[in-house]
């Protein structure tokens, strides 16, 4: 894989990461849940976010977020 593809699947997977992060900081989840949200890049340069291990409750919390935003579009 080129560098230049690296980069940019690096720069969209960060991007996406961290507005994860913001927002489960917004439904008020401490920085310990959201902390093992990471980017991550495929050997193939395609971006991936890694939530990594999420507390039962908190994932409840984002679901019923999610539920919401779907239900109201």
């Amino acid at each position: 894989m080129e560098m230049r593809t690296w980069r940019d699947g690096w720069d969209r997977a960060t991007d996406a990461a961290e507005s994860l992060r913001a927002v489960l900081g917004a439904l008020g989840l401490p920085e310990s849940v959201w902390s093992t949200v990471r980017p991550s890049v495929a050997y193939s340069g395609r971006p991936y976010v890694d939530l990594g291990k999420l507390p039962a409750d908190a994932v409840e919390q984002v679901a019923e977020a999610l539920r919401g935003s779907v239900t109201s579009a």
